[in-house]
């Protein structure tokens, strides 16, 4: 059901115009910078897989200093790390396929009002076709990591925290308008937050070189895609009415503490698979440790939106709460 505008959305937005000046400028590099064009025999061909190496970061464990963690076998912590890099895969596919390309699919079909520039149109298919790319980028590095590893006896893995948080709040909005402005601001967060999450890896040098190659190059794409949705908000935001903008602002905090939090449901089951014994003590006591509910700390992103829109008196989240 598309967004209906009223009378009000001709009310005065401040600074919040677009700027088809960046837009196009985004969408005139594209041929030279997106990765699907400049990168994809690296990701067709990878460097050889390093066995001695762990396949994620220990240390963003939620239970990396837990003594029964510690206590465990080394074959059944290389496993458990073996996971953690699957489903930081997953994370990112699930913000991709469940989130993000469908908003993208609504906005290119006029679904929100406000999306009519050709440079705006460009932006975000080009940003859509990206993003399938992205997935296929991670689809490969998991598949040669099961290969490698010789994963079996992986558990069914819950949908991921962000998509289960969006889904909670769809299932409590009473209009069809709620739920697709929910959607455009997961989106939103995502698209613009991302970078965040994908640097956890892309730059650590103590994995396997293709755990940090996939999220660096996706890194670079959303380099660009950060800025992209900054506009397509800006765009979309004026042509919302009052209720839709009151929304749209309660609901950015939401949408990032969805995506920035630690996804304690995952490890339970991750941990059993290894055979590590005590699965729910070990991740009932992580939930209790102070500062060890997020995952990601850095809130640039979004701080860069809300000041941007001038919505920084009317966004209620702490910015400074353990951010970077």
């Amino acid at each position: 059901m598309t967004i209906v505008l009223d009378a009000s959305v001709h009310e005065a937005v401040g600074d919040r115009e677009i700027d088809e000046s960046v837009l196009r400028r985004i969408a005139d590099s594209w041929p030279r910078r997106a990765t699907v064009r400049t990168d994809l025999d690296r990701i067709s061909a990878p460097e050889e897989y390093d066995r001695a190496l762990p396949d994620y970061p220990e240390h963003l464990l939620p239970f990396a200093e837990h003594p029964r963690w510690l206590a465990a076998e080394p074959g059944q912590r290389q496993q458990v790390l073996t996971m953690a890099w699957l489903v930081y895969n997953e994370r990112v596919i699930a913000a991709e396929e469940h989130v993000a390309n469908p908003t993208f699919a609504k906005i290119m079909h006029g679904h929100f009002p406000g999306a009519d520039g050709v440079h705006l149109k460009r932006a975000v298919q080009q940003t859509h076709v990206d993003e399938v790319w992205h997935t296929y980028m991670h689809m490969i590095a998991m598949q040669r990591t099961r290969e490698v590893r010789q994963v079996t006896g992986e558990p069914r893995y819950p949908h991921t925290v962000t998509f289960r948080r969006l889904q909670e709040a769809q299932a409590r909005a009473g209009e069809a308008w709620q739920r697709d402005l929910l959607k455009l601001v997961w989106t939103t967060v995502s698209e613009i937050s991302v970078n965040a999450y994908l640097e956890l890896l892309s730059r650590d040098e103590t994995v396997q070189p293709l755990h940090a190659l996939v999220p660096r190059l996706h890194a670079r794409d959303e380099a660009a895609h950060s800025s992209v949705m900054v506009e397509v908000a800006k765009a979309l935001y004026v042509h919302l009415n009052a209720e839709q903008r009151r929304a749209f602002v309660d609901t950015l905090p939401k949408a990032l503490h969805a995506f920035v939090e630690q996804d304690f449901a995952v490890w339970p089951g991750i941990l059993t698979a290894a055979g590590i014994e005590h699965a729910e003590e070990i991740v009932a006591d992580c939930r209790r440790a102070s500062g060890s509910n997020l995952l990601v700390r850095d809130f640039s992103g979004i701080r860069r939106i809300v000041r941007e829109m001038e919505l920084d008196e009317l966004v209620d989240y702490d910015f400074g709460a353990g951010a970077e």
